[in-house]
């Protein structure tokens, strides 16, 4: 089941896995008081909420795990 959804060597899988690490680590911003980076990653990402960013990557690793 592992293997069904964890493609390293998959374009869709990196799409996925991206956006999903970035929105993780917005989200917890406060935790990593690293206020400068995050500022310069919602510069990047045209103030995407974390949660949008989170969601699109479980869709993207959701799809390519459907697609086998």
């Amino acid at each position: 089941m592992l293997n069904k959804y964890f493609k390293p060597l998959s374009v869709t899988w990196w799409s996925g896995i991206v956006p999903l690490s970035v929105g993780m680590f917005v989200a917890t911003a406060n935790i990593h008081e690293l206020q400068n980076i995050v500022t310069s990653i919602n510069i990047m990402t045209n103030d995407t909420p974390a949660s949008v960013m989170i969601i699109y990557g479980l869709t993207a690793i959701g799809l390519r795990g459907k697609d086998g």
